[in-house]
């Protein structure tokens, strides 16, 4: 601080004052201490996401399950790794757990899950079987009123290594992103991209092939959509079968 306006605050009776040692401040008022530990952190994430690149299976939904990366821990039941066949030509993604799903611990088990075994049985597939499904964060968001909401970019970045991993054990034929949240998330694309202008069209993913349709749960409010989605699963189904 200026030695000028220590002396007049000392005048004025409200010294002395204290300073922290080690931290200056720029013109914009932000502290080289609080750089340091924003790069501290982005360094902590970047060794955690290398750390799951090398875990096999049973370490990575052992590490899903205890994970406290972000505060989604906090309000959690139970973590959801996923579930299915670890070596599926199908990639299902979605948003992530609602309240059936973090208290049982197993994804798409209410009304939406249902939905979707009827999607998977229409393309000749079932939840164990040439099929995984699992969601872009593992831990339920919960809203302040109690209700489901979407996943924070935060939320999403501490929780992509984990689907990351998940996609190189597996290496599926094809991914389906189920839902808005999902496809923005897998594509690195602004969270504001509407579902309209990424569906009926082939994304690549690392060089999987991905395409995004509606989230189960918005097909049970709107089932006139279900047509939509039955293109789209169709398409996916040509990629799959072509490979």
């Amino acid at each position: 601080m200026d030695p000028d306006k220590v002396r007049k605050l000392q005048q004025m009776g409200l010294g002395p004052v204290w300073q922290r040692r080690g931290l200056s401040v720029d013109e914009s008022g932000s502290g080289s201490a609080a750089t340091a530990l924003t790069g501290s952190a982005s360094a902590e994430g970047a060794a955690h996401a290398a750390s799951v690149t090398s875990m096999d299976w049973a370490t990575l939904e052992e590490t899903i399950r205890t994970c406290n990366r972000c505060d989604l821990c906090q309000g959690r039941t139970h973590a959801v790794p996923g579930v299915g066949d670890r070596k599926a030509r199908w990639l299902f993604v979605g948003e992530g757990p609602g309240h059936q799903e973090d208290m049982q611990g197993e994804p798409f088990i209410g009304p939406a899950g249902k939905l979707l075994e009827n999607m998977l049985h229409a393309l000749g597939l079932a939840r164990g079987a040439n099929a995984y499904i699992a969601n872009i964060v593992k831990c339920r968001p919960v809203g302040a009123d109690g209700r489901d909401r979407p996943p924070t970019a935060d939320e999403v970045a501490a929780c992509m290594p984990y689907l990351e991993r998940q996609i190189d054990l597996i290496q599926p034929g094809v991914i389906v992103a189920l839902g808005q949240t999902a496809a923005v998330a897998l594509l690195g694309l602004p969270t504001k991209t509407s579902l309209a202008s990424l569906r009926e069209e082939v994304h690549d993913r690392a060089d999987i092939p991905l395409i995004a349709t509606y989230h189960p749960a918005y097909l049970l409010r709107e089932p006139t959509e279900k047509a939509k989605s039955w293109q789209d699963l169709c398409l996916a189904m040509s990629l799959v079968n072509g490979r």
